[in-house]
């Protein structure tokens, strides 16, 4: 059976660091293949099941929009490739690349013209905004239904389920994972050498020392306030670092 990486590009997760890799490896626009779909789950997945049917030759394919769960294929095995993110950490960098990347949609406008307290405190009060409200765990519980449980139990279910969910904080450990993994599944000769692409916020500190430096920057209400609506995610995180050390 032919065999090909789909690769669920959530925002801010070094997706893009991670295509720069995949494409070093596959020829952009025949073998690797990148599209977005709209929101409405049903429609979503229709048409993202549409795209890969119509281009089986493909080698990967890479979706910022493509919701969970794995399409499945006729003659094709797609290998799903996912990275979860310290949640405050993602938040923080979701908002200084919205905040220089230009254009006029909501979230640039919004991080543009207010502070990072103010970006968070403004769209988890929308309450159907999840950007800043356990994200991950909005996009991970998409694999399973609701007769599966909650959200949560969902999305903890997606990440002991899923072959290969990477770490953000683990990016270079991550990549030969899945370099590993892929050469199992028959990718010979693949190389998946780390690419720093799009990086918002600087590398080199420890994820305390980021979380540290969000803290002082919101004020402790405002930090306890994120914390408070990301728990979710915090405990998807703890789960995802666990299966990963394993």
């Amino acid at each position: 059976m032919t065999k090909a990486i789909f690769h669920y590009h959530l925002f801010k997760n070094a997706g893009t660091s991670l295509d720069a890799s995949l494409k070093e490896n596959f020829e952009a626009g025949t073998e690797w293949l990148t599209e977005e779909f709209p929101a409405n789950p049903a429609k979503n997945r229709e048409l993202v099941k549409q795209w890969v049917e119509g281009n089986k030759h493909a080698k990967c394919f890479s979706s910022h929009t493509a919701l969970l769960p794995v399409p499945k294929v006729q003659e094709l095995k797609l290998l799903p490739v996912i990275f979860i993110r310290h949640p405050i950490d993602r938040i923080a960098s979701a908002y200084a690349f919205e905040k220089k990347q230009g254009g006029q949609g909501f979230g640039s406008v919004l991080a543009r013209n207010t502070t990072l307290k103010g970006y968070i405190e403004t769209r988890i009060s929308l309450g159907y905004d999840r950007q800043c409200k356990n994200f991950h765990t909005d996009r991970f519980a998409y694999m399973f239904g609701a007769q599966y449980g909650s959200e949560l139990d969902r999305a903890k279910m997606a990440v002991e389920k899923l072959p290969f969910v990477g770490l953000v904080e683990n990016f270079n450990e991550s990549l030969q994972k899945l370099e590993s993994w892929l050469i199992d599944e028959g990718f010979e000769g693949i190389n998946i050498a780390p690419k720093v692409q799009n990086v918002s916020r600087d590398t080199s500190k420890s994820i305390d020392e980021k979380v540290a430096e969000i803290r002082d920057e919101i004020g402790e209400e405002a930090f306890e306030f994120l914390v408070q609506n990301n728990q979710d995610d915090f405990e998807l995180y703890e789960l995802a670092k666990q299966k990963f050390s394993e």
